[in-house]
């Protein structure tokens, strides 16, 4: 049973090196993305029929990075990003909600 008792210590071992993990300084820390989203100019497009020119035209008067189109009746994951705008739409494709996030 020696044999066993190494084995186990070395895996001991092993598993020891994985629970060292150092915390990163803030420095290292992501950032805030660049283009941050700003809806309030694209207000004005509510009302407005969804198409692929107009998120086009969103993404550019949003300075956001991504568009995400909500159909309606549809779930969204709640994560915050600063860099996509989010337009919802209802089941004509008439934009109803125009966000960050």
């Amino acid at each position: 049973m020696p044999t066993a008792c190494a084995a186990a210590a070395a895996a001991a071992l092993l598993l020891a090196g994985c629970t060292a993990a150092r915390t990163p300084a803030a420095a290292e820390l992501p950032t805030a993305p660049a283009g941050e989203c700003n809806a309030a100019a694209a207000q004005v497009h509510l009302g407005q029929k969804a198409t692929g020119e107009l998120g086009v035209e969103l993404l550019r008067q949003t300075a956001a990075r991504v568009l995400r189109w909500v159909p309606p009746r549809t779930a969204v994951t709640m994560d915050y990003r600063a860099d996509r705008v989010t337009v919802g739409y209802d089941d004509d494709y008439t934009i109803v909600r125009i966000s960050c996030g």
